[in-house]
């Protein structure tokens, strides 16, 4: 089997490597614009008198549209890991 040689080794490692770089990369930016939320209300302290249906702009954009943000993210992530494990299953099996 090709996972027990070097050659193999050094093809784990680098999948093991790619997938945190990828965990990395797409973590970064919804952490990233979740945080920048509290940044940008303290900035324009109007923004967070603006409301929707009598709730406040701040709790609309933390309570109800970072949910959907997350969720699109975690489709990019499973979508590039699983192609991430695709390309390597490519290499393993020729």
């Amino acid at each position: 089997m090709q996972q027990q040689t070097e050659v193999g080794d050094a093809m784990v490692r680098g999948l093991v490597r790619a997938q945190l770089g990828l965990a990395l990369r797409i973590g970064v930016v919804p952490v990233c614009l979740l945080a920048a939320i509290p940044v940008v209300l303290a900035l324009f302290p109007a923004l967070a008198d603006v409301a929707l249906w009598t709730v406040r702009l701040p709790w609309i954009l933390l309570g109800f549209a970072a949910y959907p943000l997350l969720i699109g993210f975690a489709w990019l992530y499973v979508r590039l890991a699983e192609r991430n494990e695709q390309d390597f299953t490519d290499l393993t099996d020729d």
